[in-house]
Order: structure tokens, then sequence, then C-alpha cells
């Protein structure tokens, strides 16, 4: 299929291939409806503004009506960005957009008195409230976790000018914003033939991912000497980042910034400590891969430029949408009947825009509301990776159809610690049924592209998660966070975790400084964890079968944010305040390595 069909185009000859929007919506007009209702609903909110504390009825009353509204707000704004998304260049559905995007802002001040108020009206009140009232035992968890703030709650004059200072307080992370994606350039690389190739964020890891190591070291070199121009610069961003997050985190009577950032998912810190100390004790593992590729490389000095290029080279394994399909309804078999009918729904009624056109935005996503089924954007273009994204966005979206098919809207919604569960949960069924199912060569090829997930989700990741929690602790105890200490920390890390095979230069320990994640308060450690926990499920789904199946599906699926992910999860039988599941996913890792060192001396 061309990829330089226009989106009309598109929809004109391959309707099949395209989301069904009008399962949203019926057309504009009806969206214009719908976006004048929401607007002509904003200001209800004033007649329970300082009397959610008269009575219980109020309290529901109040909550109830910003329930609604939001549910229809979603709706709104979910058409709108899809719209634009499958056309970027279409001015209509940008100024859909855009208008969407005010109202949300709109929408949001006007109700953010609500959490502030309720916080104002005693505990023992609103207990009180909940028990005489059958409607507010809806809203009960949502009240509990908003008392459990009230420690780190300051008054109403106090929250109000934090509030304003957030604004200045972000300028850490919006200068490194401007000054990594808008004012940094690179030089060119340059291969082993002379010739030039663009250096920008997007290109780097192609280039490292190539055969040719000339053009490998070039791209290297030249990223990373930008980077260690700024040094100094970029070291003081971060610093005032992480002087944000610990000043938030005391003003809020916090123990330490960790345990601020992770309140928000009400995790204990022991699960953070967990993680870090159990991918050390497997350490070793990724030490022996590191190793093997430099032998494999034939390398008698390999550099963290090495890291990336495929060890698996000359295999064809293209993959068309239609066969991907039939992978994937084939890898997830062990799944039972009714989330099979969930995928098979998606695949029948058009939740899925398959391919490029004019003006798409590129990668891959799930998006939807409560109020709506999910609906999945691809660029598909017949490779491996597009089958696994294809799987990876079905995981999410069945994800969101089990809680809001059996959630009510306030608690339908998926915390970030759990998001990346069902996806990666998906991605372990497949890779399991293609090791499988593969000749050796593909085999082989598959084996390699799992070992680098493991690679740089898992060990990458934690390693992150060490750095960004050492720079802080730097911080909470008073020392200066220099640049001579930022990158002397970041070397140790990585020679530590990718051992004495690969060479830890004075440019890697500049890494940090390229790494956007560290702006997002303790957000890294959240990717090992959850593919940790993914590895976990899937195996007990291999091997246990269905008594595995319906706890992943009835205990964890269809639960939404109705309890804390913790206690999910651990109904769903992982618990990640223990190490089991790190080590599981350590023992997945490897097992793949055996597979992969046998077939590679076969």
């Amino acid at each position: 299929m061309s990829q330089q069909l226009t989106r009309e185009e598109q929809e004109r000859k391959y309707p099949e291939y395209t989301w069904d929007l009008t399962t949203i919506f019926e057309s504009d007009e009806a969206f214009e409806e719908a976006f004048k209702e929401v607007e002509g609903q904003i200001g209800k909110e004033q007649e329970f503004k300082g009397h959610l504390g008269d009575s219980a009825e109020t309290l529901y009353q109040a909550l109830a009506l910003e329930d609604e509204l939001v549910s229809k707000l979603e709706k709104v704004y979910v058409y709108a960005h899809l719209k634009q998304d499958q056309d970027t260049a279409n001015s209509k559905y940008t100024g859909f957009e855009a208008r969407a995007h005010q109202l949300v802002i709109k929408f949001s001040s006007s109700w953010s008195f609500l959490i502030p108020e309720i916080l104002q009206i005693d505990e023992e009140k609103i207990e009180q409230f909940v028990k005489e009232h059958e409607g507010l035992q809806r809203y009960e968890f949502d009240l509990k976790l908003i008392n459990e703030k009230r420690p780190h709650v300051l008054s109403a004059d106090k929250e109000k000018l934090l509030t304003e200072a957030q604004d200045a307080l972000s300028t850490p992370e919006n200068v490194y914003g401007m000054f990594s994606n808008a004012d940094l350039e690179f030089e060119d690389a340059v291969d082993s033939d002379g010739q030039r190739h663009p250096l920008t964020q997007g290109t780097f890891i192609k280039c490292l991912e190539s055969d040719d190591r000339t053009l490998r070291q070039s791209a290297y070199d030249n990223l990373y000497a930008k980077y260690g121009a700024y040094n100094n610069t970029l070291s003081s961003t971060l610093a005032g980042e992480v002087k944000k997050n610990v000043f938030n985190a005391r003003t809020h009577n916090y123990n330490s910034a960790r345990e601020a950032a992770l309140s928000n998912n009400h995790i204990p810190e022991e699960v953070y400590d967990n993680l870090v100390a159990t991918v050390h004790k497997y350490l070793p593992l990724l030490h022996r891969y590191t190793q093997l590729r430099k032998e494999l490389l034939g390398l008698d000095d390999m550099k963290m430029y090495d890291l990336y290029t495929p060890l698996v080279k000359d295999v064809k394994f293209e993959m068309p949408y239609e066969e991907a399909k039939k992978w994937m309804l084939e890898a997830l078999q062990p799944m039972d009947e009714e989330y099979m009918e969930v995928v098979k729904e998606g695949l029948e009624n058009r939740w899925v825009d398959v391919y490029e056109n004019k003006g798409k935005r590129s990668g891959g996503y799930s998006s939807g509301a409560h109020l709506t089924n999910p609906f999945i954007l691809l660029n598909w273009s017949n490779t491996v990776s597009d089958l696994y994204t294809l799987v990876h966005e079905f995981g999410h979206s069945a994800h969101s159809y089990f809680s809001c098919k059996h959630q009510p809207s306030n608690s339908s919604d998926y915390t970030i610690f759990v998001a990346e569960v069902a996806s990666t949960c998906n991605e372990a069924l497949l890779s399991d049924y293609m090791d499988k199912h593969l000749d050796d060569d593909r085999r082989l090829l598959l084996l390699n592209q799992e070992l680098e997930r493991f690679r740089a989700t898992l060990f990458r990741q934690t390693m992150f998660a060490e750095f960004e929690h050492k720079i802080h602790q730097i911080e909470e105890s008073g020392e200066p966070l220099t640049a001579e200490r930022m990158n002397q920390e970041y070397a140790e890390l990585n020679r530590t975790y990718f051992g004495d095979a690969v060479e830890t230069d004075e440019a890697i320990s500049k890494e940090w400084s390229r790494i956007p994640h560290f702006y997002m308060n303790y957000y890294v450690y959240q990717y090992a964890t959850g593919y940790s926990a993914a590895q976990s499920l899937s195996h007990q789904i291999l091997t246990e079968g269905q008594p595995a199946v319906e706890r992943y599906i009835n205990e964890f699926l269809k639960k939404g944010s109705s309890n804390y992910p913790i206690e999910i999860l651990k109904n769903a039988g992982v618990d990640m305040t223990t190490p089991e599941p790190i080590e599981q996913a350590c023992q997945v890792f490897e097992e793949k390595l055996d597979a992969f060192e046998k077939l590679m001396k076969a």
C-alpha cells in the first residue's frame, strides 16, 4: 500500500484499515454540539463551592457532577486529538484539538477548589457522610486517597502560593527541553566511505545500530562532544530540577524527594530498593551478555557505541499486517475466550488505524476514554517491530476496555505504575509463541531483539533509577551537585552495570545530560518494575494456565484504579514489594541468553 495517500484517499480506498471515529461522534457537527454542552456546564460547580461540607448529599452531588462532566470532556478531547493525529496538516482538526485542550484547562481551573475544600472537612465527618449516603460509597476509595494527603497539604494560602511558584520552579526542565530539542545541533556523522549522515536526537540510535563501526563512532563522538561542551550548563539545569523536587518534598512534610514522588502512586519505597538490589544481584548475566557481544563482533576493545548494532544480520523477516494479525491471535491463545473476544472485536470493528498517510502522526499508541472504545494508531511498515507494536498496543487497549467495562468512570483509569504491564505481558506471550514456531535463523533474530529489550528496559532503566536517586541524595545531604560529581557517579554506575567487556569512556560519563526522563521526578524506575511484573505474569499464564489467566483478567485488567496499584498487582499474583518478580524477569533473561548462545554455536 502506498505511503503517499492523502487521508481522504486512505479512508476512501481502504476504510477497513482506518479507525472508525463515528463510534465517538457521528459527525463533526455532533462533536461541536458536545463541545458546547460541556462548555455550557462550566460554572455549575460554583453552587457547590464553599458548601461541600454542608451535607453528604451536597458532597455527593458535587462529585457526581464533576465525574459526569469529566467523562463527557474526555470524549470530546479524544475525538479532537485522534482527528488531528490522523492528519496533522488539516487545520480544521488542529483547531479542534487546540480548542479541546483549552477546554480541559478551563474545566480543570473551574474545579480546582474541589480537593482543597474536601481536605477542609474533618476526616471523621467524611467517613460519616460515606456511611450514611449510598451514592458516596462509589467515591469511598477516592476520598480515602484524598484523606491520605492531609499530612502533606498546607494551608490554602500556602498551597496557592506554591502552586503559583511551580511555573518558575519548572524553569530547569523548560530550559533543558528548549536547549535539547530546539537549540542543540550536531556535526554530521561520517561513515567509512566518507559519506555524511545528518545527526539528530532521532537518528543517533539508528547510527549506533549500523554495521559500519566508523559511522557508529563518529555519531557517538559528535553527539557527546556537543553535550560535553555544555557540561556545566546542563549540570546546573539538572541540579535545579533536583533542588525543585527536594524543595517541594520538604515543604509538604515528606522525608525525601523520592518518598514524595512515589506517594503520588502510593508506592512503598521498598519497591525501588528491591528493584536496584535485585538487579545488582543479576548483573553477572548482563556482563556475560556484553562479553558475548564483544566476542561475536570480533572486537579487541568494545566501546559503548558497539552495544546497539545487531548481532544477527542478513536475516529477512517481513511482516505484512494481515499475517501479523494471525501471529497475534495465535500468540494470545493462552488467554481465555473473554480476552480473545475483545481482541477480535478490536480487529473487526476498526479500532486500529494501520497505515501511514500524508500528515499522519508518527509512532504508535492506544487511546480512548470511558465513554468510547479504545483506538490504536500505527504506521505499518511490514516489520517484526510492527507486530510487537500491534500486540503491545492491544495490551493497553484490552486493559482499558476491561477497566472501563467493569469500573465506574471515577476508577476506570489505571495509574502509570501499572500502565505498561498489560502491554508488555502481551509482548512476552508473543515472544514465547514465536520462539516455538520460527526457524533457527529467525529465532536468532528474535532472541537478539529480546536480549536487547531486557538490556534497555530492565537493566539500563534501573541504572537510570539508581543514578536519579543518587543525585537527589547528594542534594538532600547538602553536598554540591556539580558536573564533575554527576559525571563521576554516572561513570561508576556504567562500569558496574556493563562490566569489563565494554569500555566506560569520558563521553559516556556525560550520558545523563541527554536523558530527558531525569526531569520527570522519579519516573524511570517504573519502566523496569512494569517490565518485571509483566514477565512474571506472563510466566504464570504460560505455566499455570487458567487459574493465572483468571487472576490476571479479574484481579488486574478489570480493576482500573479501584485499589492501590501495589495491591492490584499482588492480587493478580505479583508482589512488587518483594524481589521475586525482578528475579523471575532476570531468570527469563538468562533463559533467552542460554538459548541465544546455544543457537549461535550450533
